[in-house]
């Protein structure tokens, strides 16, 4: 489908993907265009996750966030549609829980986990604006299912990520987090019916993820600054995917013709049409 293309176009940035995007440049005669990091930026307010007057206005999680120290929460999030086992569903509650950690989970199917509370470390929401408690000062961490969205705005937010990939391309995403860009952990996969990541296993991961004092973390989060800093370069005015863009529109307004067009959520597996 791709070679039929007229131009491709990339949620990602290039400096996030610049070897996989070259290599394509090669590989394609059309125009390639990153135009990533594609998160909904531009509705982040300056202090927007601040409280106002009016309480009223500032949901329930954000105003939590606020009383929160700085890098204190894990983020907790495990996609929308897939799910690990009930049964390693109820290791990683529990062992988030027993770490001691505060943590912003959103919950779907695994609410009826919480029955009891979270106490005063904990807070669980059906929904959140996914983005702005990624940019919210307090979280200093993301347990992720790596989809690709949650990937990029964990990028843009410059958090860092535990990766514990279900299926698709959730696996070769979470290899760019961990191994390509070193800007998150591997949380280690239970076998389904057997060998289950334990409750004092998580519990241990995620105490040492979230110690600031960690040398491990301190590397790891110098990184996220720089992933950081190359998203925000990408979007700024005259960076890599601003001006894609520009010449994306310059080029498509002088054509007359049909024009067809392959959006890829990434570099390394297009697959959107």
């Amino acid at each position: 489908m791709v070679s039929k293309a007229q131009y491709l176009l990339f949620t990602s940035a290039y400096e996030l993907e610049p070897s996989v995007i070259d290599a394509l440049k090669l590989k394609f005669c059309f125009p390639l265009y990153p135009l990533g990091p594609m998160v909904p930026y531009f509705e982040l307010k300056p202090n927007s996750n601040l409280s106002t007057s009016d309480d009223q206005k500032v949901p329930e999680y954000l105003q939590w966030l606020n009383s929160q120290p700085k890098n204190s929460v894990l983020y907790v999030s495990m996609g929308s549609f897939l799910s690990v086992s009930s049964a390693q569903m109820n290791e990683i509650v529990a062992g988030v829980r027993n770490s001691g950690v505060r943590f912003l989970w959103v919950s779907r199917g695994e609410r009826v986990l919480f029955e009891d509370g979270c106490g005063d470390l904990g807070l669980v929401v059906p929904w959140c604006d996914q983005l702005r408690v990624l940019c919210h000062p307090s979280v200093g961490g993301f347990w992720t299912h790596c989809g690709w969205n949650s990937t990029l705005e964990a990028a843009f937010a410059g958090v860092p990520m535990l990766a514990s990939p279900i299926f698709w391309d959730q696996t070769s995403n979470s290899k760019k987090i961990v191994e390509d860009w070193k800007i998150g952990w591997r949380v280690k996969q239970g076998v389904v019916g057997e060998n289950l990541v334990t409750r004092e296993e998580i519990a241990k991961l995620v105490q040492s993820f979230m110690d600031e004092e960690n040398s491990e973390v301190i590397e790891m989060r110098e990184k996220n600054k720089e992933v950081q800093e190359a998203c925000q370069a990408a979007i700024s005015q005259h960076g890599s995917s601003d001006s894609n863009l520009d010449f994306f529109l310059r080029d498509i307004s002088q054509v007359k013709a049909k024009v067809y067009i392959y959006v890829s959520k990434r570099a390394h597996a297009p697959c959107t049409l």
